[in-house]
């Protein structure tokens, strides 16, 4: 794919650059938004995409996993009213986030394209959603995020956890790059910019964990 053809799959500008070849695979970077993107040539078929997530050791019973979790559970309950219902998005094949948060008392949904293609889930509004290790996935950033800010009741918040590109680490080297599954890399400004374009309100209580209330009106 040429540069001429590219856009931007989260802010649709036409302001992009070769950023790196990796692991025989091209990769783009935008200007605006600084979101780093595959070749969508190389993307995986969905099959393959699907048995790669089969592979995910996802346990609600893994002690570690449920550590790695708290990074957003534990700060997000905190901003939560009680009894709040919420949606986790891109469940996976072994759902964890939702289980631990009705734990606390919060009402949850799943959705998930390959595990849990609940549709009527994505007609409900929610006070919070959570999307961890998911937003590195979406082939359609755009589409995908419009959808959450139409998922998310006013005041409610999203949490987002992902690996932040980091500047002074060779993106080669970043172990988020070798899995095949990972389109999209975000940086610090992608989240800024995602703020202001949906005009939510962004706090950071962790470096790879982003927390974005919609406004009230």
């Amino acid at each position: 794919m040429t540069l001429s053809n590219l856009c931007c799959p989260l802010c649709g500008a036409d302001c992009i650059g070769p950023f790196a070849h990796a692991h025989q695979k091209d990769y783009f970077e935008c200007h605006i938004c600084r979101l780093v993107f595959l070749d969508p040539n190389r993307r995986l078929a969905s099959d393959e995409e699907q048995k790669r997530y089969k592979t995910h050791q996802n346990d609600p019973s893994d002690t570690g996993y449920r550590n790695f979790l708290n990074r957003l559970a534990h700060p997000l309950i905190t901003r939560l009213t009680p009894k709040a219902v919420g949606l986790d998005y891109g469940s996976g094949p072994g759902p964890t986030l939702s289980v631990m948060l009705e734990r606390h008392g919060f009402s949850m949904a799943i959705y998930d394209p390959f595990f849990a293609p609940i549709e009527e889930v994505l007609t409900r509004t929610y006070d919070f959603v959570t999307c961890t290790e998911t937003v590195e996935h979406f082939f359609y950033p755009d589409r995908e995020f419009n959808q959450l800010n139409r998922l998310l009741r006013p005041g409610g918040w999203l949490g987002i956890m992902t690996e932040i590109r980091q500047e002074e680490r060779a993106f080669e080297q970043w172990y988020y790059v070798r899995d095949p599954t990972h389109v999209c890399f975000y940086h610090a400004h992608t989240m800024l910019w995602l703020a202001e374009h949906f005009g939510w309100i962004l706090q950071s209580p962790h470096q790879n964990v982003f927390f974005f209330q919609k406004p009230l009106s």
